[in-house]
């Protein structure tokens, strides 16, 4: 005998029972005919939500935290760390990974040190091809990408050469790109040009002098370019890279994010502004976005960009990798990186998450 989620609400606007057993949906059913253990009922129901910006390397304080906590503990099934560790230290996440019931997967930070210090791409000596393409080799299951973050305080006088290397070294791995942008220098119109097809630019709604859109709130030529030689949109919240103003821009010249993300660690989960995967996605409701074109972009775009298209499955026989939430009515304060704060009349709350045949509430 299985589990049972009880009247389920899905995106189609169908309302079943969800069946599971030995971790596979064991049947789709009428309301209230689903036979086993009733363990959630009511709300939503979609394929596990999937993260694709935290930081769950908690030895790197502040910018870290436990993958738990930001994981099934949100709602979220799946998660994928951008870039915390480099070589010398990805073999531990992924052991803590190993460890964990979300699932976790990971950007390796160009930088051999990680985020062990924020300047880690400020040495020639710490970007080093050969401890990137070992590293590649060792986690091939582990490792989806490589991240770079290109940002004034974290290259310093190396400006946009570690981009360059990184170019290098995703062309030697074959791995695509994480690029945080941030303030310049680098110019960000010299990032953008040096992104790919299959690449990311996270961070792309922040409020920064050195952002993506022009003084009319205009994008810049450098951002329509990368979309149209298939560049991926990542928001990528963090404490620091997501405005409400920029947001609206994006949206009005209908560059809408191609994953939400949160570029979560313990201080903005606890203290703000991110609080949850949830909490992003409820700014993009109070934007005016769809419930199923927010949904998609933590489900079936991310699943899509990880080349893992049965993290996106919901149907009999698949593997039970399922996010429970709600779409709650009443007033919200939601609030920005830059402090701007609105009220929200709609917001997205998680329930709970199924994964390895197990019910984990929120």
């Amino acid at each position: 005998m299985g589990i049972v989620l009880r009247s389920m609400k899905r995106l189609n606007g169908q309302v079943s029972d969800i069946v599971i057993d030995e971790g596979k949906i064991a049947a789709i059913v009428p309301p209230g005919t689903g036979e086993g253990e009733v363990v959630a009922e009511g709300g939503y129901i979609s394929s596990g939500w999937i993260d694709m910006h935290v930081h769950a390397f908690p030895t790197f304080k502040p910018y870290g935290d436990a993958i738990d906590e930001i994981g099934v503990k949100q709602g979220v099934t799946t998660i994928v760390d951008a870039g915390s560790c480099g070589a010398d230290r990805i073999g531990e996440l992924r052991e803590a990974g190993s460890r964990s019931v979300t699932r976790l997967l990971a950007f390796l930070n160009v930088s051999r040190i990680g985020l062990s210090r924020i300047d880690e791409l400020s040495r020639p000596e710490w970007i080093d091809g050969a401890a990137v393409r070992e590293a590649a080799r060792a986690y091939p299951d582990f490792i989806v990408g490589l991240k770079a973050r290109i940002s004034r305080s974290v290259v310093k006088e190396l400006g946009i050469e570690p981009l360059r290397l990184a170019r290098r070294f995703s062309a030697a791995t074959g791995l695509p790109l994480m690029v945080h942008i941030g303030s310049g220098p680098p110019a960000i119109g010299d990032v953008m040009a040096l992104l790919a097809r299959g690449d990311i630019v996270t961070h792309y709604l922040n409020g920064k002098a050195n952002n993506l859109f022009d003084a009319q709130g205009r994008p810049l030529p450098a951002l329509t370019d990368a979309v149209a030689r298939g560049v991926h949109l990542d928001v990528g919240h963090g404490s620091a890279s997501f405005s409400f103003r920029v947001a609206e821009q994006a949206r009005a010249a209908g560059l809408a994010p191609h994953t939400i993300s949160t570029d979560i660690y313990e201080r903005n989960r606890l203290e703000g502004p991110v609080f949850s995967l949830a909490d992003v996605m409820s700014k993009f409701l109070d934007l005016g976005y769809g419930l199923r074109e927010i949904v998609d972009a933590v489900t079936v775009n991310a699943a899509a960009w990880l080349g893992r298209p049965e993290l996106a499955e919901l149907g009999v026989g698949g593997n039970a990798n399922l996010t429970v939430f709600e779409v709650k009515q009443g007033g919200k304060t939601l609030t920005d990186s830059e402090g701007e704060t609105r009220t929200a009349n709609a917001y997205i709350q998680a329930k709970g998450a199924v994964i390895h045949g197990s019910y984990f509430a929120c």
